[in-house]
């Protein structure tokens, strides 16, 4: 995402349902990622994007020193209070990768959950490489979703989201394009080119509320992205919804996934 695009606070008003409606990443996949890096409890991780923490407390779960970064002060409260309640330490800093914060790092791993896609990606792994150790890794954590008869509702869900403009989001356009590049693409041609992948599939039961939520934790479908429209999009959702499950309920199988990039 070029810079001139990028907008900081556009996760402002996702952050109520955020925690509550996105997906977890597994503690088995962390661990996974811990072993295959070889960390030591200690090592310095930095997430960058950190959102609510859903990455951030697992590794310090894990025994790292995590700092967690993201330009949405809201985010950072929710992590504070989401670190609390866990009962472990992150260092909290208010930043993006348009604006690290200044003597920042050096880090053994850089992580980003559902985020490098909101970046400018080549520009990104060019200042992370002058914050990473030269035996550290650049780790992108994301979810993907085959197409499969439990996941029907995520397909309306997606129309009709674009139906209210996903589809003009900058990065949805470039995803969509003859010309994109995937983010395995874009790492192996930087110095971070090494590219590894772990994932674990993971399976939970939903209702018509929670898929709500999950649209509006997404910024393409927030409340400030539906702005006066909100209720309509939500009564459109919710009418496509019942026609799938009169009972209204509703399975979610996807893979959590880890791509590793290191050096050569």
């Amino acid at each position: 995402m070029p810079a001139e695009t990028y907008d900081p606070r556009r996760f402002q008003t996702t952050v109520p349902y955020y925690t509550r409606h996105r997906l977890a990443y597994p503690p088995l996949l962390i661990h996974r990622v811990v072993e295959r890096l070889e960390l030591m409890p200690g090592d310095a991780v930095m997430d960058l994007g950190c959102g609510p923490g859903l990455l951030a407390i697992p590794f310090a779960k894990e025994g790292m020193n995590v700092t967690g970064v993201d330009p949405e002060p809201e985010m950072l409260e929710e992590t504070a209070k989401a670190t609390r309640e866990a009962g472990v330490s992150v260092a909290l800093r208010q930043g993006s990768s348009f604006d690290l914060p200044a003597g920042i790092g050096p880090f053994k791993l850089v992580t980003m959950g559902r985020s490098f896609h909101w970046m400018d990606r080549e520009p990104t792994l060019a200042a992370l490489d002058k914050i990473v150790v030269r035996d550290g890794a650049v780790v992108l954590m994301h979810d993907l979703r085959n197409r499969t008869i439990e996941n029907r509702w995520r397909e309306r869900l997606d129309d009709l989201a674009d139906k209210y403009g996903r589809s003009d989001e900058c990065h949805v356009r470039a995803r969509r394009s003859s010309d994109h590049r995937s983010h395995e693409s874009v790492l192996m041609a930087s110095v971070f080119s090494h590219v590894e992948r772990v994932s674990v599939f993971v399976r939970r039961e939903m209702n018509a509320d929670d898929i709500v939520g999950l649209a509006f934790s997404m910024s393409t479908s927030s409340p400030q992205k539906l702005g006066d429209q909100k209720d309509k999009f939500e009564a459109e959702l919710r009418a496509a919804l019942t026609e799938l499950s009169a009972d209204n309920r509703f399975t979610e199988i996807a893979e959590m996934t880890a791509a590793i990039a290191t050096r050569p």
